[in-house]
């Protein structure tokens, strides 16, 4: 059975969710914090042997102090995010056991997946050594016209063959090594960009606009009525691994 690392990517600026007292993977989401909910999709699976979390520097302390024993317990890792999403993401690699096969990136801030999902682009990133979840593009896109003033619609483009990019977003391990270790510094809103710049294929596996990242408080009432209808994970050992208060304060 292949093995895989798992990188949770929490160390942004959370701007758009424009609360004070809670970056949007720490904020409180039905009992539990968000990031909770996308790490324990990962943690009750046999096949998942590390899972990292990336925090940014100035969060650490109270990351550790809030969640420290239960990632002792657990296994978790934790990892010191950088400047862009992209620098957390080169950090946490270097934590990544050379033993693994793969390795997935899914955002921590992207709390309702499901187990089906998973399985799916695990199977084909074993199969052509990169897959990520994705959607294809249903609504009808407008490009906004240049200049200054009121934004006007400039064209409306082609939406045939666009897909909308989630996470899990899954890699050989030497693969997505590669990736990084050609990156020297550029930008990438996500790492299947940067294995596409390598000339190799990426599979496209359908997932589900239930698999929502949260961006907006709006999100987080959204979100929440998601969990209700999506199957729970099961328990390794029969018990949550995360008390219902875990939550960050």
């Amino acid at each position: 059975m292949p093995s895989y690392a798992v990188i949770l990517p929490a160390a942004g600026r959370s701007q758009r969710f424009r609360d004070p007292a809670y970056k949007k993977p720490f904020a409180p989401l039905a009992g539990r914090a968000v990031w909770l909910h996308s790490a324990e999709r990962f943690l009750n699976r046999d096949d998942v042997k590390q899972v990292i979390v990336v925090v940014a520097e100035e969060d650490k302390e109270e990351f550790q102090r809030k969640f420290g024993a239960n990632m002792a317990i657990m296994g978790v890792q934790i990892c010191v995010g950088g400047v862009e999403r992209a620098d957390s993401i080169e950090s946490a690699l270097q934590l990544v056991d050379e033993g693994v096969d793969f390795v997935a990136v899914h955002d921590a801030a992207r709390p309702c997946l499901i187990d089906a999902w998973i399985d799916a682009v695990f199977a084909a990133a074993v199969e052509g050594g990169a897959a990520i979840l994705a959607t294809p593009v249903t609504a009808t896109l407008k490009r906004q016209a240049a200049g200054a003033g009121a934004a006007t619609i400039g064209e409306t483009v082609d939406r045939g063959g666009l897909w909308e990019a989630q996470t899990p977003q899954v890699f050989r391990r030497e693969l997505l090594a590669q990736a990084y270790a050609q990156r020297a510094g550029a930008p990438a809103t996500d790492d299947a960009a940067l294995v596409e710049a390598l000339g190799r294929p990426v599979a496209l596996v359908e997932g589900s606009p239930l698999n929502i990242k949260i961006t907006t408080k709006n999100d987080l009432k959204l979100a929440e009525q998601i969990l209700k209808v999506l199957p729970k994970p099961p328990a390794k050992g029969g018990a949550h691994p995360f008390a219902d208060d875990d939550l960050w304060r």
